[in-house]
Formats: C-alpha cells, structure tokens, sequence
C-alpha cells in the first residue's frame, strides 16, 4: 500500500500569512516533543516552537501553560551579514514525509551573479524519544559564493503567557553546544546541540538568548556543503539532573544518518499496525493516513502516565491541558492501534484522581470531578475567564470548569472500553475500579429531585454545545450519568471475578456495596428526555422553545467576527443554535436507546442548527449517520475531520484568545468513523464483529486491529466483510 500513497505534503511559496497553518500542517513529534513546521531561521515571530510534553510554569496571574524548550534546530545563512529569509527567496517548497515524520524544505535565493540552494530536514527521534537531529545542505548552483553559516540553539522562545525562563546559560564544548533554561518555580530543561561540520573553523558566539557555532564557507559553482546536527532534550520531570542526562544521550548516539535510519524504521512497525488502505477515494485514503500520522506523533511512550492535550504538541494553546477530546475522540484509535499508550492514557487518569476527588469537595460534592482542562496532578487549569469581550476587552465569566460535568463520565467510559476492548481487567484492579466508582459517586451526589416532578434530576450544566450555559436535564449529561451507574456495576462484576482481593479492598475503600445499592435505586429514577412525536430528543429543558434560527442567520447578526457566541450575551444564548453535536453525540455513543428513523430524524433536526464551531462535531455527525446506515451523508463530515490540517484554517480565535494548533480529536474522531461506521467494528466478548456501512464509490477498506489480544485484519467490501487474524 505504500506504494501507492503520496505519503509527501508540498506546499510552495512560504506566504506569511499561513505561517502558523504551516507550523501545524508541517508538525513533527514522538510523544515527548512537538516541533512545529517551521523553518531553520524561523524564530519566535513565525511562531517556531520546541513544545515539551507535561511540564509546565506559571508567569505571574496569566494562564499556566506547557514550556516551549530552547530550540536546537536554529540554523541561519548569511549573505554580507545579513540573514537570508523565506520572504527574499526566488522559490520556496515546503514538505512533510508523513510517513516516516521527515520535514523538509528547499529554497533558493539570486545571490550576485549566481543562485544559492538550501536544502534541510528533521526529525524528532521516534527511535530515542530525547534526540531529534537535521541536516542543511548548501549549494551554490551556478556561480561561486562566500557565506556564513550559524547553528545554535534559540533560548528567545515563543510564549502565549511568559517569557517563562527567568535564565539562560549557553557553554560550548569542542562540536557540541548546550543550554540550560530554569524557570522561576526551578524547573529545568537542558537542551544539546551536536553539530558535525565537515570542515574546522566554527567560532563559538553567545549572546543573551541564542548561542551558536558560525563558520565562513566559501563555495565554488556546483559545490554543497552538508551539516547535522544530533540533538538531546531532558527536563527535571525526567531526571534532577537534565544536563547530565542530556550531556550522557549525546555521547552515546549514532550520527545523525544512523539516528535517522532507526527512527524510520520505528515508524514502519508504527505503520504496519496503523496503516489504512482505501480503494477507490485516493483522497480520503491520504486524509485518513495523515490523520493517524498526528494521532502517533504526540502519542506519549508507552508505560508513562500522560495523556495528550487538546492541541496535541502543536504549542500552548489550550494551556496544553487535556481535555475530553482524548477520552472521547482519540482514545478508539489508541484502542485498538497501541494499546501500550491507550493504558497510559488511563494511567494518567488514574494517578490524577486525588486532584479530580479535590475538585468535587471544592464545590460541595462527593466523588471524582475531573478537571475540564487537566494538567499534572489532576490541576483544573480552565480560567472563570475564558473568553474577552471584543467590545469592552474586558474577560468574560464563563462556566466550562464549573459545569461541565460530563467530563467524568468520559473517564468512566474510557475504563471500561479499555478493559472490554483489551481484555486487560489489571487496570481495573490497580485504580480503574477506583475512578468508575468515584464517578458514579460524583453523579449520585449531583441528583436532585425536585418537588414539582418528583423524579430524580441533573441542574445547571453545560453539555457538549457549550452555547448554552447552565441548563437544566441537558439529554446528553443525563444519559452519561445513567451509564456511569451502569459501567459501576460491569467493573465491579469484572473486578470481584478476576482479582476478589482488590474487589474486596475496593469495597472496604470506597464503601461500594452501598454505592452500589444507590446507584441501582438511581438509574430507575433519573429522568432521560424522551423523543417528541418526530422523534426528536429535546437537547435540554426549554430548548424547543428559544428561538428557531440558523447558523447563517446568527452570522448576519456578529458586530464583529470574533465575537464569541454563547454566554450569557451571545447572539446563540437564546436561540436553538448549538456550537456542536450534543444529543447528536449521545446517540452516536448510545444509538441501542432508540429507533434507526429516530436517529435520523434527530440527525436532521439538529445539523441545520449546529456551526460546527468546534472541530469535535463533524466526526460525532458521521458516526451517527452509520448509525442509522446512510454513509453518504456520513462521508462529508468524515472528510471534514480527516482533513482538518490539510485544510488549515479553522477557529483561530475565541473572542481576543488564540486558539490555533492541530486537531488531534478531530484525526481520531476521523479514525473512529472509518472503523466504527464505515466498517461498523465492535470488540464484544465473543470477538470481533463488522457491520459495514462503506460510503460510494469505495471498493475496499482494510486496516489491521487489535481486540482482546488478538491482532485481526479487517477487509471491507461493498459485497461483504471479512475478519482475519494476523
């Protein structure tokens, strides 16, 4: 199949104003670092940017964000002691092998009376997780040229709320520069830079942010000179003492050729698990592969507890907290892909559950509240304010992180799909059990049971749509609390029948003989919005009443294009406007609740009324259109997820904050529509099972998985199914 893919992204012309769709298209990662696409010489301006994984630092009251790590790809040639730039180039082409997680560039520059040539790449080691290394070949093609080349490391890095360093040392030892930045709190990131020139006479330079090798090279017509450079990156979250670490890494690695070799090859066993075939849709086929490259670009090492954040490793946006975008979006894929980092995601979860058992008590509740937008510790990073007014440039009170409590019922989810899907009851066994069981706690202490119905209900929350604050019996957070009850009751099944001595601790620790006996009594009370005469769910209470309007209507209402939608004053607050899938989204998950004519009809009610302002809808509005058998209309929302980098793009800006970076739940949303409708997979006890729904003009569909040890391959056809082992 590699064969037949165009496994290289092109993009020609460098224009400015895509400078930061190119640092997300052109992202290269391994799970502990993210390297936007930018170029050699880029710096903080472009948006360069080396973003570590689960450190991060707080600059006085601005938002706490991840650090972006002093960047050892600087490299610059300079002309008469000026530096030549993209935007003085004669032609420009930019490329990403996504196959292998290579980015490139070429440029060429009129220098006198000739051209210059430079060609570079790099990489981030998939191979050795702390070394990256890039090359840079110069080439005067037609005419003799005297230049000077730099290669450092840029400590005057790109910060949404910094600077976050309040030091930098640089020292120069023989090829090799080093750099160690502290923060204010004494975090530590120590950053080596090998460079291998191919001839003698780098001179050291320094200065207060940057510290570099510079060396004279005079080229004769036809001549190139080639440098790499070999990389190391430690923070004090791996070891006490990063530079030694750093210092010992660089010592004992391969050249830079050598490196690069070992960490293609990890790639291709990354592939023959991941890779996707599609015959017949040459373009969703590229799509899908370049969506599961992001996937495994910031996908953490196996057997460390982190998880991914919403903007994947593309930088600090979103505090580089996670959100439910992993639990719910990216974890399917991880699922059956790799489940090694599908344990680490739930790992992560686990060892957070003290901050999540914190937040409850906060606001006077029992149980696990996890954090909406998680950092290390279970820490709610998400602000009151996460919106500004555009008008009075004042922050916006707004209540994500107090009200949206479905966020634990995706954790509760993610435990058992782990377990069912892997066949691994020892997660349950070391905490899983625990976090099912203190989310079902959370729910149980947030039903109310109001005088007037009599019945057991959920209070001012927000669901997935986001538009609308603080509502009452939201469709989709009911019915999540519901299967929390429900998935209580299978992990203490599995748990007491695979391990009875962590059962039977689980049940002096957590009181769960009598958790389970109020849930049981919970789930025959609570109240589950039911379909109208059309069959439709009402999204919350009241909704059928605000008004009924467009997306395109609201839009003619904006004063200004920024301005941010929902809260108490925006133009969709009173209206049945959504900003993405919600009852949508909780039929994709619970389609056995109702009818395939009832999950259309809520599929045609509720499209027209949702902007897709987030890049999580499309993918739950495909997933749903299997549900109910019509991949035709699933097609364009998938392709919508597949493509959310290709296309570029997108919600830059949230009111006055910067929201840009990559969609990685939008390329698992995208994985999960392609196995899970097209192909219709489920992992039951008995096995896998396939039920197509492939969308026309697709003539074969064939990917491999993994479902409860065993490695299957799966070939889809419009005359049938057919599983295999592997």
């Amino acid at each position: 199949m590699a064969a037949l893919i165009d496994w290289t992204l092109q993009e020609h012309g460098g224009r400015p104003d895509t400078a930061a769709d190119r640092g997300n298209r052109f992202l290269i990662g391994n799970g502990y670092l993210g390297v936007r696409g930018t170029l050699d010489e880029d710096g903080k301006d472009a948006l360069a940017a080396v973003n570590l994984a689960g450190l991060y630092d707080q600059v006085g009251d601005a938002w706490r964000e991840p650090l972006n790590a002093p960047n050892p790809f600087w490299t610059q040639c300079r002309i008469d002691a000026g530096p030549l730039t993209c935007a003085g180039a004669v032609c420009h082409t930019q490329s990403l092998d996504f196959r292998h997680g290579i980015a490139a560039r070429t440029t060429e520059w009129q220098v006198g009376a000739g051209r210059l040539r430079v060609e570079s790449e790099r990489f981030v080691s998939m191979a050795s997780y702390h070394l990256s290394g890039s090359a840079y070949t110069v080439t005067a093609l037609d005419a003799p040229c005297r230049l000077t080349l730099c290669c450092g490391i840029d400590g005057d890095v790109w910060d949404i709320n910094g600077p976050h360093y309040v030091s930098l040392a640089f020292t120069q030892a023989g090829d090799t520069l080093a750099c160690s930045a502290a923060t204010a709190a004494n975090a530590l990131v120590a950053v080596q830079r090998r460079v291998s020139w191919p001839q003698q006479g780098a001179a050291p330079h320094t200065e207060a942010k940057r510290g570099w090798q510079q060396a004279a090279i005079a080229l004769q017509a036809g001549q190139s000179l080639r440098v790499t450079s070999v990389n190391a990156i430690y923070t004090t979250n791996d070891t006490p003492a990063p530079a030694q670490a750093a210092a010992e890494a660089l010592a004992q690695a391969a050249g830079y050729d050598a490196l690069r070799a070992d960490h293609c090859r990890a790639w291709e066993e990354l592939w023959r698990q991941a890779e996707i075939e599609i015959d017949g849709d040459d373009d969703a086929c590229r799509a899908i592969n370049y969506s599961v490259y992001h996937l495994n670009s910031i996908a953490p090492p196996p057997g460390l507890p982190l998880s991914i954040p919403a903007r994947g490793l593309s930088g600090q946006t979103y505090k580089g907290a996670v959100f439910w975008d992993t639990e719910m979006f990216m974890l399917d894929h991880f699922l059956y892909t790799r489940p090694g980092v599908a344990r680490s995601l739930l790992c992560y979860r686990i060892e957070t559950l003290p901050g999540a058992l914190e937040k409850a008590r906060r606001y006077g509740l029992q149980g696990a509240f996890y954090a909406w937008e998680s950092q290390e510790g279970g820490r709610d990073a998400c602000s009151d304010h996460n919106v500004t007014d555009v008008f009075t440039g004042r922050p916006m009170r707004t209540y994500f992180k107090d009200k949206q409590v479905h966020i634990s019922a995706a954790v509760a989810r993610a435990v058992l799909l782990y377990t069912q899907t892997t066949g691994d009851t020892t997660l349950l066994a070391q905490g899983g059990a625990r976090v099912v069981a203190e989310c079902a706690r959370f729910y149980w202490s947030l039903l109310t049971r109001p005088n007037a119905t009599g019945r057991l209900e959920i209070h001012d929350v927000i669901g997935p749509d986001e538009y609308h604050e603080r509502v009452n019996n939201n469709a989709y957070t009911n019915r999540c609390a519901l299967a929390v009850f429900d998935w209580l009751a299978q992990a203490a099944a599995l748990l007491q029948q695979a391990d009875p001595a962590a059962y039977a601790a689980l049940c002096a620790d957590a009181k769960l003989p009598a958790l389970l006996a109020q849930t049981a009594q919970a789930r025959g009370e609570l109240y589950l919005p039911a379909p109208n005469a059309q069959g439709v769910i009402e999204q919350f209470d009241g909704y059928f009443t605000l008004e009924d309007t467009t997306p395109a209507a609201l839009r003619t209402r904006l004063q200004d294009p920024r301005e941010y939608w929902g809260g108490a004053y925006g133009v969709a607050s009173e209206t049945q406007v959504i900003k993405q899938a919600d009852v949508v989204a909780m039929l994709a998950l619970f389609e056995e609740d109702c009818t395939p004519a009832q999950l259309r009809a809520n599929w045609l009610y509720y499209e027209p009324r949702t902007e897709h302002g987030s890049s999580l809808s499309a993918c739950m509005y495909a997933l749903l259109a299997c549900r109910f058998g019509d991949a035709a209309r699933a097609y364009p929302f998938f392709l919508q997820s597949a493509t959310a980098e290709l296309r570029g793009g997108g919600k830059q800006w949230a009111g006055l904050v910067y929201i840009g970076g990559t969609h990685p739940a939008a390329a698992g949303g995208a994985w999960k529509v392609l196995a899970e409708g097209f192909a219709g997979l489920r992992c039951t006890p008995d096995g896998p099972r396939l039920h197509p729904c492939l969308p026309p003009g697709w003539q074969r569909l064939s990917f491999h998985f993994f479902c409860r040890g065993q490695r299957y391959h799966a070939c889809v056809t419009p005359q049938g199914a057919e599983l295999t082992p592997a």
